[in-house]
């Protein structure tokens, strides 16, 4: 318990992983909703972001974009200013890959090590520790982050350099994004045929059509209770991410880029904090009175 390792953003995410690495290490948080702290367990409070750096060599990061994250590391008196040289920063947040590249470029200067780390399992996996995680990392960091990663995953993937843990978690959404799509399409259309999407859930998730995926959408589908875990505006800005790489990549994902104007046009009918199934209410408010 001697390590003492820092935790930025402490939201549905964050809050869970970092109460799980406090079971291994002391941990030291900063959220800038004071209110995240209110029943934490094993994390201590720090009253700032350059607080948390000057108390620890491994900084760890969930915050909600790319801007952010960049933001909070590059910007004067961000940790790039405020970590020793030789620490480490573990960003577990989702984001673009060229900024992840930008930041480790510009934190080496400093002799400073960046790793992404982005993770899926939603909130279930990240209370259970049981989330899967993309690193890009030097083989180097990678080792040194490992103990701290297998605390909070059942599954810790090297998928490359600095980078490729962002490539793999947006390829990952593009096709969760997708499947939560046809899911409400194929939903709606069954219950506009007088299915049961209860029934419907038993009679096709033994066959290819099971996935995590389907577990968490028929029984929402079938409640219309759509609460989170991972939000509808989470999705919306992991797939305009995708969108953005595959730009940059002169690649053609015409599915995702169809799943990304779902999600959109859920959070126009003010469902963005909902959870990702509440898109099946775009097919459900066309249904017959």
């Amino acid at each position: 318990m001697s390590e003492t390792v820092g935790f930025l953003g402490l939201g549905i995410m964050g809050r869970p992983m970092a109460e799980n690495l406090a079971k291994k290490f002391r941990v030291v948080g900063f959220d800038s909703q004071e209110s995240k702290f209110n029943g934490i367990l094993g994390v201590e409070r720090a009253d700032s972001a350059a607080s948390v750096a000057g108390q620890c060599s491994v900084v760890c990061l969930s915050l909600p974009s790319a801007a952010i994250v960049e933001s909070v590391i590059l910007a004067p008196g961000g940790l790039i200013d405020t970590l020793a040289e030789g620490s480490l920063i573990l960003d577990l947040s989702t984001g673009l890959p060229s900024v992840s590249r930008k930041i480790s470029a510009a934190v080496a200067v400093r002799n400073i090590g960046y790793a992404d780390v982005p993770v899926s399992g939603g909130e279930a996996g990240a209370k259970a520790a049981a989330l899967a995680i993309m690193v890009g990392a030097s083989q180097g960091d990678y080792l040194r982050a490992l103990p701290y990663l297998s605390a909070l995953g059942s599954s810790v993937i090297r998928a490359g350099e600095v980078g490729a843990g962002n490539v793999a978690k947006l390829v990952n959404n593009m096709i969760v994004g997708v499947t939560f799509g046809v899911i409400s399409e194929g939903f709606s259309l069954a219950v506009k045929n007088g299915l049961d999407p209860l029934v419907l859930y038993q009679a096709i998730q033994g066959g290819w059509a099971g996935s995590k995926v389907l577990d968490v959408s028929a029984p929402a589908i079938a409640a219309r209770q759509y609460l989170p875990g991972g939000t509808i505006n989470m999705m919306q800005k992991d797939l305009s991410y995708a969108r953005t790489l595959a730009a940059e990549s002169q690649a053609s994902i015409p599915m995702t880029a169809a799943a990304h104007e779902i999600f959109v046009a859920a959070q126009a009918m003010g469902r963005g904090a909902e959870s990702q199934p509440a898109i099946f209410e775009l097919w459900a408010r066309q249904e017959a009175p």
